[in-house]
């Protein structure tokens, strides 16, 4: 698997684990000290990976059958390092996702998300 693959692996399983509020999922595509942040309702949202696990499951998952929306619209590979725009739906609400994942003992994980909230 290239390493394009496995960070488009990564993002699916972010976004499929948001859809369809799988933790595990979740826990496997963010790192432990993942930060999520964004504006969100007019307030500056600052979670960390557990907070925002915690807060996907509450909302619950799509319906069985849902294709949830993914559109990578840019990766960018240095070494180990990488950065990826998503477009993706949660909840109704179309999101710009900016993650920033590191290969970390041979595996990409996402440790940071900045997200915009489309209106």
């Amino acid at each position: 698997m290239s390493e394009e693959q496995a960070i488009r692996a990564v993002v699916h399983l972010y976004v499929d684990g948001m859809a369809f509020a799988n933790e595990p999922a979740l826990r496997k595509a963010l790192h432990p000290r993942a930060d999520i942040i964004g504006n969100y309702q007019g307030v500056v949202e600052w979670m960390t990976r557990d907070e925002f696990i915690t807060a996907i499951v509450e909302e619950g998952s799509a319906p069985p059958g849902t294709i949830p929306l993914m559109e990578i619209e840019l990766i960018d590979i240095e070494g180990d390092a990488a950065s990826v725009k998503v477009v993706d739906e949660f909840a109704g609400m179309r999101f710009s996702d900016y993650l920033s994942l590191l290969k970390i003992d041979g595996r990409w994980s996402i440790v940071n998300k900045v997200y915009h909230l489309h209106r």
